[in-house]
């Protein structure tokens, strides 16, 4: 039997049933065609799947114990390909062992603020970088027969308002930051799924987003695999199968099935178009659990043992992959430390580390190794608590103790970092700044010992008011379960820190590209900084920063030289030699950067287009080669809708980060032209010669080729079952609501964050209030709740909505009988 036969055997009920989850992990199952279901699970660094019990619901169960990588902030500082090959393919047996079919991730979503919550979660703030990467991870997990759900497809650059906000991006910044990496992975990887986000793009929600899902992915990139939602984005169910969604997640219980079954009867939607949704599935059903009606008289293949896995050697990896990961921020001559020197940790993260972010890459981890007992086997080590890693104010008390052990040592390691509260998935950061209590020590401690080191354990950028003052900085990350075992033998010398950042950590939150219009307004948020994000908008206008994009120190050296470029008309070879001219075997990121200088588009100073990782005994160098083809040159022409090279001559630089380039040379590109659809610089004078964090109105329009939409909902405007208590809470009655609905949310926790739990229930969209209410509010009751938020029969909906418990007019919740 074919796959076009299978789904003709299916009624139209069970194709309907097969756009949606059969609950919050599995696709459904059809028993009469011997369909099996699918599972999948969260990842990205870890396998996060809940234990097998009848209540399938998000965290009804727990977790299984798994093994925690490195978060991805932290893989990305490896400039690693193979450790990201590496850890997919230990992903892979660990859901192959688990009984896992398709592990949520890698996330591959833009650094565009260093504020996001989840940005521990994803990769860079360069696409280019991203793309490599994330691909290397996608080839690595399925080569061994399990499938990737690459994440959050696309422009989910922030968690305020993710379910609800609308992102404003002019078609070049889309196409060269936010989709360019999407668009590696899917070219150089062909991953099995894709998960699209709960934001929209310049008007449309992704999950029915046509020009996204099909004719993006699908027409343009040739994408083969499916695309899930991400839990709980699905709108109206039959318009995302028109716009290419194939499986909504979680199941619904049957009403978006239902909605899918009457748009096909009553002619709105296509059982064409239907069909196509249920391929896209079946395909990668039959791929991992095989369809027997797909295979009739073929020869019956012996059952696969189960794999196994050892959690000690995958926690082995884990601690291989941490030790590429760090970077040595500031190292003044104090790295790498003396075995004999008398030593105290001061921090609570010493003992306690912090080691992955909050939300549903959480992992019930196997072992924890702390920086503290690691070191203890290289070194006589003293502790001081200082400050416990929560504390918000000084314990004077604990303070004085450690900044009296800091006097008497040698030397003073302070671990320092950001709380789980202050970076999570759900929402978004306050701002950059270390707790006032770690800083506070810090300070004090460098007033005693001069030889102070910090150790950081945070998955984004924070300031440094006391860099001056510090000896060294390790930036940890978050570096999985056995980050402090690489943590110590760095400090030890055991381990050359090799790791390079692939992100700009920024002087302060003042300096950083959108800074105007983060996290944006009630509807919408305007990406009028374009293409300037990390180290091209920095580079552009030439300001400071506390450690550039790339940047990573050494216990060696590493010299640059013979830089050769050579101009093949279809591809141009840069050719450079690289040696270890210092005492230590280490590693070394070589990048090479592209630039234009002049042109008649706006461009960034220097793009990434090209790196490698190379090993070193001292003394030995080695010749490299990286080939750059013509899109590394390019720019995409909105007018033309395609990728265009402008003629002229481009800068090539090669060096140890964005800032620190060795190697300089130029090549000059003779092509058919950049295009005629473009705007001059007297349109967008400031993209080409000014601030492009401060641009006027009238310019991002004329970016857009749009007017802006408008950004906050107007007085009488209605609300729809799409908005969120956030967007109602203005209104008479949705006062009321948002503060019960937070006075509800006291006690509760998702995936272990108070703070997550309460922004999810105060900013999903009003159709999952329901799901979010525990059941308490009814679906009739959410109903009359939008009547009464658009001050619509409010008689009438006062007594439904009391009906489900909740007292409007004296603003109490009434319990239940």
């Amino acid at each position: 039997m074919t796959l076009k036969e299978l789904i003709g055997q299916m009624t139209l009920e069970e194709k309907a049933k097969f756009t949606e989850g059969a609950n919050a992990w599995e696709t459904p199952a059809i028993d009469r065609l011997s369909i099996p279901s699918i599972r999948v699970a969260d990842g990205p660094h870890g396998v996060r799947k809940q234990n097998d019990t009848g209540d399938t619901s998000p965290e009804a169960a727990g977790t299984v114990t798994s093994v925690c990588f490195p978060s991805a902030s932290a893989l990305a500082a490896s400039f690693n390909r193979g450790v990201f090959a590496s850890l997919g393919e230990t992903l892979a047996k660990e859901c192959r062992a688990l009984d896992v079919d398709i592990i949520l991730g890698p996330a591959i979503n833009i650094k565009r603020s260093p504020l996001c919550g989840r940005n521990f979660e994803y990769v860079s703030e360069d696409p280019y970088l991203t793309g490599e990467l994330a691909s290397a991870y996608v080839k690595g997990v399925q080569r061994h027969g399990v499938g990737v759900s690459v994440k959050h497809f696309a422009a989910n650059n922030q968690e305020k308002r993710r379910m609800t906000i609308n992102a404003v991006i002019d078609e070049r910044t889309l196409r060269e930051i936010y989709l360019s990496a999407f668009e590696a992975v899917v070219k150089q990887a062909d991953p099995d799924s894709l998960m699209c986000s709960y934001n929209g793009i310049n008007g449309t929600f992704n999950s029915q987003n046509k020009k996204l899902l099909k004719d993006i992915l699908r027409e343009e990139w040739g994408y083969k695999g499916f695309v899930m939602s991400d839990w709980g984005s699905v709108h109206e169910r039959s318009l995302g199968v028109v716009a290419g969604l194939d499986l909504g997640m979680p199941g619904s219980g049957g009403s978006d099935a239902k909605n899918v079954e009457e748009a096909v009867l009553n002619g709105t939607l296509d059982e064409e178009l239907l069909d196509e949704v249920v391929a896209n599935i079946l395909k990668k059903v039959d791929k991992y659990k095989r369809i027997p009606l797909l295979h009739e008289g073929e020869k019956t293949q012996e059952q696969e043992i189960k794999s196994q896995f050892n959690y000690s050697e995958d926690h082995k990896v884990a601690r291989k992959i941490a030790s590429e990961c760090m970077v040595l921020l500031k190292n003044e001559g104090l790295l790498p430390l003396n075995t004999s020197e008398k030593i105290v940790f001061i921090g609570e993260y010493a003992r306690k580390p912090r080691f992955q972010g909050a939300g549903s890459s959480h992992i019930d981890s196997f072992r924890i190794s702390s920086p503290l007992a690691a070191a203890r086997h290289f070194a006589d080590v003293r502790y001081k608590k200082g400050f416990g890693c929560d504390d918000e104010k000084l314990d004077e008390k604990l303070a004085e103790d450690a900044v009296l052990a800091a006097r008497k040592a040698s030397v003073a390691v302070v671990f320092a970092g950001l709380p789980d509260e202050y970076e999570s998935e759900g929402y978004d950061r306050d701002g950059l700044n270390l707790p006032e209590a770690q800083n506070e020590l810090i300070r004090r401690i460098c007033r005693v010992q001069p030889n102070t080191i910090v150790c950081l354990q945070n998955g984004s950028p924070v300031t440094m008011p006391w860099i001056n003052s510090v000896n060294a900085i390790l930036e940890c990350y978050l570096a999985g379960e056995a980050g402090g075992e690489a943590c110590a033998k760095i400090l030890f010398g055991k381990t050359n820190p090799s790791g390079k950042l692939a992100e700009t950590f920024p002087m302060s939150l003042a300096d950083t590209p959108c800074r105007e219009n983060f996290p944006g307004h009630a509807k919408t948020v305007e990406y009028r900084e374009a293409i300037y994000v990390g180290y091209r908008y920095y580079d552009k206008v030439s300001k400071n920063v506390l450690f550039p994009f790339g940047h990573g120190l050494s216990y060696t050296t590493f010299a640059y030289s013979d830089l050769k470029i050579n101009n093949k008309v279809e591809e141009v070879e840069v050719n450079f030699r690289i040696k270890n001219s210092g005492q230590r075997a280490g590693a070394e990121v070589c990048q090479l950067y592209v630039g234009k200088p002049v042109g008649q588009v706006h461009r960034a100073v220097r793009e990434l287009k090209g790196f490698e990782k190379i090993y070193l005994e001292p003394g030995e160098e080695r010749d490299v080669t990286m080939i750059l083809d013509k899109r590394a040159f390019s720019y995409y022409s909105a007018g033309e809708g395609e990728w265009a090279v402008e003629p002229g001559t481009y800068h090539i630089s090669v060096g140890s980060s964005s800032r620190d380039l060795r190697l300089r040379g130029v090549v000059t590109l003779d092509t058919e032209g950049a295009g005629v659809k473009l705007h001059k610089a007297d349109e967008l004078p400031t993209y080409f010669f000014g601030d492009p964090a401060v641009i006027p109105d009238e310019e991002f329009e004329t970016l857009l080729c749009a007017p802006i939409p408008e950004p906050d909902y107007l007085p009488g405007e209605k609300f729809t079952l799409y908005n969120s208590l956030e967007d109602v809470k203005d209104t008479k009655f949705g006062k009321v609501v948002y503060r019960l609905a937070k006075m509800a949310c006291k006690g509760h926790t998702l995936l272990g964050s108070r703070k997550m739990f309460e922004t999810n229930v105060l900013e999903t969209q009003l159709r999952n209030f329901s799901t979010w209410s525990g059941g308490m509010v009814s679906e009739e009751g959410t109903k009359a709740l939008l009547g009464l938020f658009n001050n619509e029969d409010i008689e009438k909906n006062l007594k439904i909505v009391a009906a489900s418990g909740i007292d409007l007019v004296k603003g109490r919740l009434i319990k239940k009988k």
